[in-house]
């Protein structure tokens, strides 16, 4: 068994105080923290495994904690923006590897939001309850250089995972494009109607049948006419919508700009004066990227949340995680 390396596995984090009835949103980049509390540089691209969560609020009020979604479309859409990203960079270094950064990495902001904000928003943990955050390193977000094509030039875009591309200008200035939006673009759509038969199948009875197989085995009375109506007309559509079914005329991936846009629900609490000790656990699992997103809204006075969050020891440099690749 490969011996699991040291590495930090419970830190504490500070979100900003806000007053009651104020929504405040931060966001977590996991990666970002294991190379801080380790001091090594661990990747952006990792699904990270989350033994579970310890929230502290000294007033009443709710928390939602949200994350990248949990789906192939995701795990598809991160690899094929990987792979784009990548290919983009090998054919500007090609007369040029030298320059190539050390610690050049693949990193996404989680939605427009965490775009808007920028990375000197993420939460960086402390030890203590409202104690000051550790002084974080570079953690630079990736671009995408895309030709201006016709007008010449080239436009840079920041990557978000989720929502709709172009949501404007983030922290830096640039606007972003969505990983799934961009994935959904670039893939062929279901057929309206699958099967696609001809009008002829169901013509399976009389003196003269066009689907003769079928009429073969006719015995009196038969009831393939009315099964075969049904099955040529139910069940023939996909069961999720599409663009171009009849009823919508784009895209609706599940969290991108049309259906579920944004992140995944992970967990949802309200916190209670009658709290025991204060403190609300949130139930623990898979992170894409390691971020996380937090909302929190105090329900009386001004307030903040202190959160614990449990890792999980594995065999990836002290972490149990897997490569976005695998996910």
């Amino acid at each position: 068994m490969k011996k699991i390396e040291p590495a930090v596995q419970t830190f504490l984090v500070n979100t900003p105080a806000v007053g009651a009835g104020i929504t405040s949103t931060s966001y977590i980049d996991l990666s970002q923290i294991a190379s801080l509390l380790n001091r090594r540089f661990y990747r952006q691209g990792i699904n990270w495994a989350v033994s579970g969560m310890k929230i502290y609020s000294g007033t009443s009020g709710q928390v939602t904690i949200s994350k990248l979604p949990e789906t192939w479309v995701m795990s598809n859409s991160w690899e094929k923006g990987f792979r784009s990203w990548q290919r983009m960079n090998k054919e500007a270094l090609e007369e040029a590897e030298s320059v190539r950064p050390r610690f050049l990495d693949f990193k996404i902001f989680a939605d427009s939001d965490h775009h808007q904000l920028g990375v000197a928003a993420n939460l960086l943990p402390t030890n203590v309850l409202g104690g000051t955050p550790l002084q974080p390193g570079e953690w630079d977000y990736s671009k995408y250089v895309v030709p201006n094509s016709p007008g010449g030039g080239v436009n840079n875009y920041e990557v978000i995972a989720t929502g709709a591309s172009y949501p404007g200008g983030g922290f830096s200035g640039l606007n972003a494009v969505s990983l799934i939006e961009g994935y959904a673009s670039s893939r062929a759509l279901p057929n309206v109607v699958d099967p696609n038969v001809p009008d002829d199948l169901a013509d399976a009875g009389g003196p003269t049948p066009e689907n003769w197989l079928s009429a073969i085995f006719n015995e009196g009375t038969n009831q393939d006419d009315q099964v075969l109506d049904d099955m040529r007309t139910e069940n023939n559509l996909a069961p999720y919508p599409f663009e171009n079914d009849g009823v919508n005329v784009d895209t609706m991936y599940p969290n991108g700009a049309n259906q579920f846009s944004g992140m995944q629900l992970h967990d949802f609490e309200t916190i209670s004066n009658t709290t025991i000790g204060g403190i609300t656990r949130v139930k623990g699992g898979m992170f894409p990227c390691g971020l996380i997103r937090i909302d929190h809204v105090p329900g009386e006075t001004t307030a903040n949340l202190a959160i614990q969050i449990d890792l999980v020891p594995g065999s990836h440099r002290g972490y149990l995680c897997e490569p976005m690749t695998e996910m």
